[in-house]
């Protein structure tokens, strides 16, 4: 990356958000998925997407580093999205922030989704596991 301008760095950083969008919502859907597979219990379908959730959330997390390294390249060891959009035409800047903030949105439901997931699976955990223990305090003295 030494040898990378200033214009391809941002290019870069452009092109990674602009990818990240369309990602983002394959992401819900996949989560989307997973809830229902879930509420379901089917196994098979849930080991499948959660395949996909982990390859996709590896790309994403992957473009999400090489941000934060061509941000550095155009800003310094400390940049900031406001900072980088800073740099460019009034336009593109205006773009470039709609882009930011909407994937921004993105993140966060997909957190939100992630999150009730993650709720629905442990308490499915927790519900087959009383079942098939009985409960550890019920016959506990008094």
């Amino acid at each position: 990356m030494n040898q990378m301008t200033r214009q391809q760095a941002m290019h870069g950083l452009l092109q990674g958000l602009a990818e990240d969008g369309r990602d983002y919502p394959l992401l819900h859907e996949l989560l989307e998925q997973q809830f229902r597979a879930a509420l379901r219990h089917q196994s098979a379908p849930l080991a499948e997407v959660a395949e996909s959730i982990s390859a996709l959330v590896d790309q994403l997390d992957a473009r999400r580093r090489l941000r934060l390294q061509l941000a550095q390249r155009l800003l310094g060891p400390q940049p900031a999205m406001a900072q980088v959009f800073a740099l460019l035409k009034s336009g593109a800047r205006d773009k470039a922030e709609a882009d930011w903030h909407a994937l921004e949105q993105q993140v966060l439901e997909c957190k939100r989704v992630s999150k009730r997931n993650g709720e629905l699976l442990l308490n499915q955990h927790t519900i087959m596991q009383r079942v098939l223990h009985g409960e550890e305090h019920l016959y506990a003295p008094a």
